[in-house]
């Protein structure tokens, strides 16, 4: 009965509840994406397949938690920010998977990756942390969460994987150059909403801001952007191989 009461409600969104429009097609849109870079896979060489896979899997990974998220907006009128952290500490580690797969043809090492996903583990349990849990010390837990979303952007640009990029140059370096962007960018809008979203010093400059559409939305364009930079260096690593 509950469930079904669920799903009226989810029919009934008012027509300019945008926030609710942007979870649905956020959900639809990760998912088709996902069907792509699934039925895609069998078009690669075997070494760019498991690039396409986890390409995949962030997106669909993302649109059963956009499901979620949907519903319970349609019940709560609230931000979900419990599925969103959940649908975060799953999908992000992946994406800096990415940057360890494309880099393995130039002798990137597990221990790049393993430090990515630990910044990124990081970064995203305490935000959890400041965001949910210990709000009166928001300030704290968010200083660590962006040192640590800096030291993954460092890595990137300057550090390690930016010399294996460099190293490998060509169709490697420009699709590296373009993830870096993705992150340096379109991930910067994820402190921008714990500000918003938490008590402290900047609260007069971000206060009172409802981020989540902009969260949906750039979520959407984060997690699929990604995916077709992955995929679009194996279409050409592909053609030159078979070239």
């Amino acid at each position: 009965m509950t469930k079904l009461l669920l799903n009226l409600e989810v029919a009934r969104l008012a027509a300019d509840d945008y926030v609710g429009f942007t979870f649905f097609v956020g959900c639809m849109a990760m998912m088709a994406a996902s069907a792509f870079f699934f039925l895609s896979m069998s078009s690669f060489d075997k070494k760019w397949r498991t690039s396409i896979l986890v390409s995949g899997l962030i997106t669909f990974i993302a649109a059963v938690h956009y499901w979620y998220m949907r519903d319970y907006w349609a019940s709560f009128g609230e931000s979900p920010v419990f599925f969103r952290y959940v649908d975060w500490v799953l999908t992000v580690p992946l994406m800096c998977v990415e940057f360890y797969l494309i880099l393995k043809v130039a002798g990137a090492k597990k221990s790049l990756m393993w430090r990515l996903i630990f910044l990124s583990v990081v970064m995203l349990v305490t935000g959890y942390l400041g965001e949910a849990v210990d709000r009166d010390n928001a300030w704290f837990w968010g200083l660590i969460s962006g040192l640590a979303y800096f030291v993954i952007v460092y890595d990137i640009w300057f550090g390690q994987a930016k010399k294996l990029a460099v190293a490998a140059g060509g169709d490697v370096l420009a699709a590296h150059k373009t993830l870096c962007w993705f992150v340096l960018v379109g991930w910067a809008i994820y402190p921008i909403g714990y500000m918003a979203g938490t008590p402290g010093w900047y609260e007069p400059f971000f206060g009172g801001f409802n981020l989540d559409i902009v969260y949906n939305i750039g979520d959407a364009i984060n997690k699929i952007g990604f995916g077709l930079v992955v995929y679009n260096l194996a279409v050409l690593a592909s053609k030159k191989s078979e070239a």
